[in-house]
Formats: structure tokens, C-alpha cells, sequence
């Protein structure tokens, strides 16, 4: 029996499952859907050797990357913390009653996190250690909420936690995108990476990395059309997936 890679997708999914407190219609949350979706980062990041742990709702209606206590959540203050209350430009979709909050919580965001915490408590029963692999895309052009808006974003980037990220996975992945031609931010222009709270700054056993693809490479943005480059953006994200595999 190997470890296994905990591969976390948060952002691909394009399902609502509850439609109670939306004030835009169908036609707006789409449009907002296009811009927001870290569009097949599920495929793209696929693994069958590994343990993929994939959001099955919308980030729009729960962000399960989000902190759930609004005072640690930096993105509250734009109504996109948890629960997105408003769009990317500052409209107002949702109205988020407390027992609205409750019960979304309850049954979607702890849901998956609890799906999260099991398959790392799995691989530190089987091994004593687990290393997470956060699946993101992002836009070429920065959104109007993006903390950071300067321009000339890189290829990939990898987002780190100062406790459970060593620093042989920072310089593992600096080397392999170097290797392979391309521009890698290191938390820029997003920073961070999941870990389950259980576990937060308290387990370094629990490793952390985040990957980033510029959707710029795979997409014909601001489409979400499939461009030329995604089986090569694809085949080199599982390189990517079996290099860090091997530093286990």
C-alpha cells in the first residue's frame, strides 16, 4: 500500500442545490458561474491512484475555502466570505438569512470538510503523514475583487501555510515549473492552503501545497472554451502530481 496525494477541487463545481435567498436570475448567476469557477481543475488535477476530495456545489453558493467565523475571513467585507452574498462586481445576489447560513453550513461546507478531515486522518492512521494538494485555477486578468490586481500574472503558482508547508515542497515545485518552461508565482497572486481545522498549526505531519493553473494556458478565456493547450496544461499537471508523490 502507497500514500496517496489528498487532491482538494473546492472550486469546479457549478451546481446550486438550494436556490433560497438568490435575488439575480438564472441568466446573472451564470454569467458570474463563468467568471468564478476554477473551470476543470476536477480533470485536470484527476488522479485514480490518489484520494480526490471534489466540492459538489458551487463556490457561489458555499465556498468551503472560506473561514466560516467572518472576523478571519478576509473576503467578508466584499459579502464574499462563506456564504457569497455579492458578485465579483459588488452587486448584491443573495440575501443570507441566519438560519439560511445554519443550515448551508450544516448540510453542504461541514459536509465536505468532514470528507476532507477523514481522508487526511486516513492516510496519518496508515502512514503517520498526509500532504494535501489544493486545486485551483485563476484568471488571467485579475477579477475586480482580487486582493492583488497587478498584471502579468504567472503560468502557475503555488500557495504555502508557514507550518505545513516545508520548505523541500517550495523548492521541489520551483524546480519542476522551471524545468518545464514556465512562470511560477509563489503565493502571488493568491496565497495559502487548506488544511482541516483539526489539524491547523497544530500537525506538521499534515502537509500543504496549493497549485494554481492561469486559466490563460487552458482556456480561451473569457470563454470557457477548452483551448489548444489543455491536454499539454493536463499531462503536465499529473507530472506534477506524481513529482510530489515521490518526495513522499
Amino acid at each position: 500500500m502507497k500514500n496517496k496525494i489528498i487532491l482538494h477541487i473546492p472550486h469546479s463545481s457549478t451546481n446550486i442545490p438550494l436556490n433560497e435567498g438568490f435575488v439575480v436570475d438564472e441568466k446573472y448567476l451564470s454569467n458570474e458561474m463563468l467568471k468564478l469557477t476554477d473551470w476543470y481543475t476536477d480533470d485536470l488535477f484527476y488522479s485514480e491512484d490518489d484520494e480526490m476530495v471534489k466540492a459538489e456545489f458551487s463556490r457561489i453558493f458555499c465556498d468551503p475555502e472560506r473561514f466560516t467565523d467572518d472576523a478571519q475571513e478576509v473576503m467578508s467585507q466584499y459579502g464574499m466570505g462563506v456564504l457569497y452574498e455579492k458578485s465579483d462586481e459588488g452587486d448584491v445576489i443573495r440575501n443570507v438569512t441566519p438560519n439560511l447560513r445554519k443550515k448551508v453550513l450544516k448540510d453542504f461546507y461541514w459536509q465536505h470538510h468532514n470528507r476532507l478531515n477523514k481522508a487526511v486522518n486516513n492516510q496519518l492512521n496508515l502512514f503517520g503523514k498526509a500532504l494535501i494538494l489544493d486545486c485551483h485555477s485563476y484568471p488571467n486578468i485579475p477579477l475586480k475583487r482580487d486582493l492583488d490586481k497587478s498584471s502579468n500574472r504567472p503560468d502557475f503558482n503555488i500557495g504555502t501555510d508557514s507550518f505545513h508547508t516545508p520548505k523541500e515542497l517550495i523548492d521541489l515545485s520551483v524546480a519542476f515549473f522551471e524545468s518545464a518552461g514556465y512562470a511560477l508565482g509563489i503565493d502571488w497572486p493568491y496565497k495559502g492552503s487548506i488544511v482541516p481545522m483539526e489539524h491547523y498549526h497544530k500537525n506538521k505531519n499534515v502537509q500543504t501545497i496549493m497549485l494554481e493553473i492561469n486559466r490563460g494556458l487552458y482556456l480561451n478565456e473569457p470563454t470557457n472554451e477548452k483551448s489548444q493547450k489543455y491536454l499539454e496544461v493536463k499531462e503536465l499537471t499529473n507530472e506534477f502530481i506524481k513529482v510530489l508523490k515521490n518526495s513522499l
